[in-house]
């Protein structure tokens, strides 16, 4: 009987650290990853060191705190970077009827030879299923465990929790880099977002993935 009981809770110990590990995979798969990048022939060897960087929605929040965390990862690299937020404020943008043009007139008097663009350009909503869990509790000395009926009604309600379905959005979006004296496109990213937990957390992880792979590609030094 002791060896049984043993053997039951090695096993028992074994299976809760499977669980555990498949959860700690689980949890530190990426929540945000570049799914694809372009990089234009002609600019092998050309590198951007004075950007300005633009989060394009009209949420004011998000364009802050994406700009924001792009010019630090841009920093960090010895990049200067500098928010369209601070160059175009929310009231300048809606008050002109040319943006583009108003926009680019400046940032090309000011000496910027790149601008970064950000955008949402789809999202979905992925509905998944998440399996109940089943539990293993040992023979032990209380009452309800000496009669059927006391163990079965105490402990029923927690040996199986049933399944659900949960929904996730997914959110599809494409960085740009545009070089400031022609406005010829020079590299292009795309990137996926499964729900992310806060505008903060994704904007960090975002801007760090991306800056990452724009020094792999040698668009920034």
């Amino acid at each position: 009987m002791k060896t049984s009981i043993r053997r039951s809770s090695q096993k028992l110990l074994y299976v809760l650290a499977c669980v555990v590990m498949a959860a700690g995979m689980y949890s530190c798969a990426p929540s945000t990853q570049i799914t694809g990048t372009w990089k234009s022939p002609q600019a092998t060897s050309r590198t951007f060191n004075n950007v300005v960087v633009a989060a394009m929605t009209d949420n004011v929040q998000a364009r802050q705190t994406i700009e924001d965390q792009l010019q630090q990862q841009l920093q960090a690299r010895g990049i200067k970077a500098t928010k369209s937020i601070d160059l175009f404020p929310p009231s300048m943008m809606s008050g002109s009827e040319s943006p583009a043009d108003m926009m680019l007139d400046r940032i090309t008097s000011d000496g910027f030879d790149g601008i970064l663009t950000v955008a949402v350009v789809d999202q979905e909503t992925d509905t998944r299923y998440v399996p109940g869990n089943t539990a293993y509790a040992p023979v032990s000395r209380f009452g309800y465990y000496n009669t059927f009926r006391g163990y079965y009604g105490y402990m029923s309600p927690t040996l199986y929790q049933p399944g659900y379905y949960t929904k996730e959005k997914i959110y599809f979006l494409e960085t740009n880099l545009y070089e400031t004296s022609n406005e010829n496109l020079v590299w292009s990213a795309q990137s996926k977002s499964y729900d992310p937990a806060s505008l903060s957390s994704f904007a960090d992880t975002f801007s760090e993935i991306t800056v990452k792979k724009m020094a792999q590609e040698n668009i920034i030094n």
